[in-house]
């Protein structure tokens, strides 16, 4: 249902782009977010779009240098990452929900994760 891809290794200030292809009932119909996890914290919502595209939302740790938005005519959501900093080294998770909201069980469908690497 969801495919997350773009993942790797890249040098503190450089950009990255992740890629989320969702089905056509999925993208067409529910909120995408993005969720990363880093070794021994908890998953953290990043950023959601509705399916409309009319809303976004960023959490703190990556607003103005994180962008999401949506492909419709790839059934892709992307989350474009510049200027990435150390900490931002985790696995990349998008998932799929009713609702933009920051929890993660909202959240019904999950892609299998793409690792981010950020080197200082």
């Amino acid at each position: 249902q969801l495919q997350a891809s773009g993942g790797g290794l890249v040098q503190a200030g450089g950009s990255l782009r992740l890629s989320c292809a969702a089905s056509q009932r999925i993208f067409s119909s529910y909120v995408i977010a993005w969720f990363r996890q880093a070794p021994g914290k908890e998953r953290e919502f990043i950023a959601g779009i509705k399916w409309s595209g009319a809303s976004t939302y960023a959490a703190d740790s990556v607003k103005g240098r994180f962008t999401i938005s949506r492909d419709n005519a790839n059934n892709t959501v992307v989350l474009q990452m510049n200027t990435l900093k150390p900490e931002d080294t985790a696995v990349y998770y998008c998932a799929a929900g009713p609702a933009l909201l920051s929890i993660a069980r909202n959240y019904r469908w999950w892609g299998q994760g793409t690792q981010v690497t950020v080197s200082s």
